[in-house]
This record gives structure tokens, sequence and C-alpha cells, in this order.
């Protein structure tokens, strides 16, 4: 394969707990800490499949400034075309002229974006606890994607996407 192609998708992180069910002995109820305040951050995470490479960066908003900067810097780091939804942002004058092509995903197809596979696992990983800060949560989310990096060909190296991958004409 001659391109680097980079799959990519947000996760917002935030501090609204999330109730998860647990057993208990019958006649105890359990009784979950959870976390009530309104602040998030978004991490934009992009993967590519064939690799298991996997960059991410946070920003206080999503938006055309941060697709910007995340285009920007992933092109530095190599990655010629780019694998996302068809969000409005996405589609702006500005994020088109950072030099990587862009392929847009069709709306609601959820088994087109395995990077969502990656997100889910995180959530997973960090969920049912109480951080305290925001920030606490953010490390918390970036160790998980760390941990995440050695199985990450089996989590979304599917077979249909490494043979269209590997048929891409070489430059």
């Amino acid at each position: 394969m001659g391109q680097r192609v980079g799959f990519v998708d947000e996760l917002r992180v935030g501090r609204i707990g999330q109730v998860r069910r647990r057993w208990t002995v019958r006649g105890v109820k359990w009784c979950q800490r959870v976390e009530r305040s309104y602040k998030w951050r978004y991490l934009q995470v992009a993967l590519e499949p064939l690799s298991g490479e996997m960059w991410w960066r946070g920003s206080a908003r999503l938006g055309k400034e941060a697709a910007v900067a995340a285009l920007s810097e992933w092109r530095a780091l190599g990655v010629e075309v780019v694998v996302w939804e068809n969000a409005g942002s996405h589609r702006a004058r500005a994020v088109r002229e950072v030099g990587v092509a862009l392929v847009y995903l069709v709306a609601y197809r959820s088994e087109l974006t395995f990077v969502a596979r990656v997100c889910c696992a995180v959530r997973c990983c960090v969920g049912g606890v109480v951080y305290g800060s925001l920030e606490a949560k953010m490390g918390a989310v970036e160790g998980a994607l760390g941990g995440l990096r050695e199985g990450m060909v089996r989590l979304v190296g599917w077979d249909w996407i490494r043979e269209a991958l590997e048929g891409l004409p070489c430059d």
C-alpha cells in the first residue's frame, strides 16, 4: 500500500458519571457514586488499521478549527487520506485546504466507523469511577488508549478493510 490511511472519530469525555448495574447479595442495595458536573473535552482519535498505529489529540471544542489542527498534525506524521463522518465541520473549506485527501462515510453506518469500537472500549475502561476532575479523567482515557495499542490490529483490522486498503494502487 502506498498511502497512509487514517480512520477518524471523536470521543466526548465528560464528568457526568455513568451508572452501571451490579450484582449484589439479595437484600443489599448497591449505591454507586457518580459525578454530576457538566464539563467535558473532546478527543479526536485516528487509527491506521493495517499497522494498528493510533494518534489522538484533545480539544475543548469540536469544529473546523479543531479538525484543521488535527489534520495538520496527522499530515505531518505522514497520513495522506482520512476517512471520517460527513459532519458539517469536516466539510469546511479550511479543512479541505489542509492537503489531506478526505473520504466521507455514509450517515448512520456504524459498521463503517470501527473507531467507535475503540471509543466504546475506552468507555468500558474508565466508566463507573469517580475521578474528581476532568484532567484526571482525561489522563485515565489517554492511559486506556495507550493500553489498547497492543490489540489494535485485532480490534479494528477487519478483513474487508485490510483487503480494500491493500488493493489501493501504489504511488
